[in-house]
């Protein structure tokens, strides 16, 4: 089986080498297209793969089309918006994911500019600190496990409005919807994966209930935020912060919030050495079980 792994920002080197070993120690071949600059690159490398390993890139309709012989794609991370899913269904290809793999890098970073924003920006001024204060989860999964792990560690009270309510065992507080996670909690971390129901799901309605001097954190996905919601409410508001590490649409009119906003230049939250190897890894692992076993414990679609 012929193994494609597409990164218009490529794997680190030891995670590529990783990929490789896992990859022909099952008895396929691995080719690489890496800093890729046009879709055409693309679909002509898709054209004879059985499998693919992406990371942010898009694997729209086209490229599913174009890859005639595809039976796997993986997306090396938690998030899959990037994978058309109708499509690869359509064509009979196997959607995953590599869940867990990069949680605890976008929950180190979540503190990262949690401390940066609560400590004034780094300006000088005095800040706040975080020991105390009510961190409130919305959607609980294993990036949000880890975020309460740590929260702990600074001694915060740790609350949580998900679905599934299996965070209690591990001493995160439930609440009965996410207004009232917004009116009790002093930071509010953003969970929620982008489906057609999240879309702009963090709306004015919602956002209006948050308690006064409260810090909204975003690491999930930029299409949750109903910016124009946001943005009315931090007019209105001006004890309200946005931390993300997504560019929004409106990226004038939030730059314009100074000292209540922050992104940093892009996506970053699973850009670490590790989480770059274990999710590079965990992609190839489950090529090989799929095309061994069968196995698709994490499929998508």
């Amino acid at each position: 089986m012929k193994v494609l792994v597409a990164t218009d920002k490529p794997f680190a080197p030891v995670a590529v080498e990783g990929i490789r070993k896992e990859t022909e120690a099952a008895g396929n071949e691995l080719v690489l297209l890496e800093k890729y600059t046009e879709k055409a690159q693309l679909l002509e490398a898709v054209a004879d793969v059985d499998a693919l390993i992406v990371r942010s890139d898009k694997v729209d309709a086209e490229v599913i089309e174009a890859a005639k012989q595809l039976k796997i794609v993986v997306r090396a991370g938690a998030g899959y918006d990037n994978i058309d899913l109708a499509a690869a269904t359509a064509h009979g290809v196997v959607a995953e994911n590599t869940p867990g793999q990069n949680s605890n890098a976008v929950a180190e970073l979540i503190f990262g500019l949690l401390i940066y924003a609560n400590r004034a920006f780094f300006s000088g001024k005095a800040g706040t600190e975080l020991k105390g204060k009510k961190l409130g989860i919305l959607s609980y999964g294993n990036i949000a496990r880890h975020v309460a792990r740590i929260a702990k560690g600074f001694g915060m009270e740790v609350y949580a409005y998900s679905r599934k309510q299996d965070f209690v065992k591990e001493g995160v507080q439930p609440v009965g919807s996410a207004k009232e996670l917004f009116e009790k909690c002093d930071i509010i971390s953003l969970h929620t994966p982008a489906t057609p129901e999240t879309k702009k799901s963090i709306n004015y309605d919602l956002l209006e209930n948050i308690k006064k001097g409260a810090v909204i954190v975003n690491t999930a996905r930029k299409e949750i935020i109903d910016e124009e919601g946001l943005l009315r409410l931090m007019a209105e508001r001006t004890d309200i912060k946005y931390l993300t590490d997504i560019t929004p649409d409106a990226v004038d009119a939030f730059t314009a919030l100074e000292g209540r906003y922050y992104a940093t230049p892009k996506k970053m939250g699973a850009q670490t050495q590790e989480a770059n190897i274990n999710a590079g890894i965990a992609a190839a692992e489950q090529i090989t079980a799929f095309f061994t076993t069968g196995d698709t414990t994490f499929k998508v679609n």
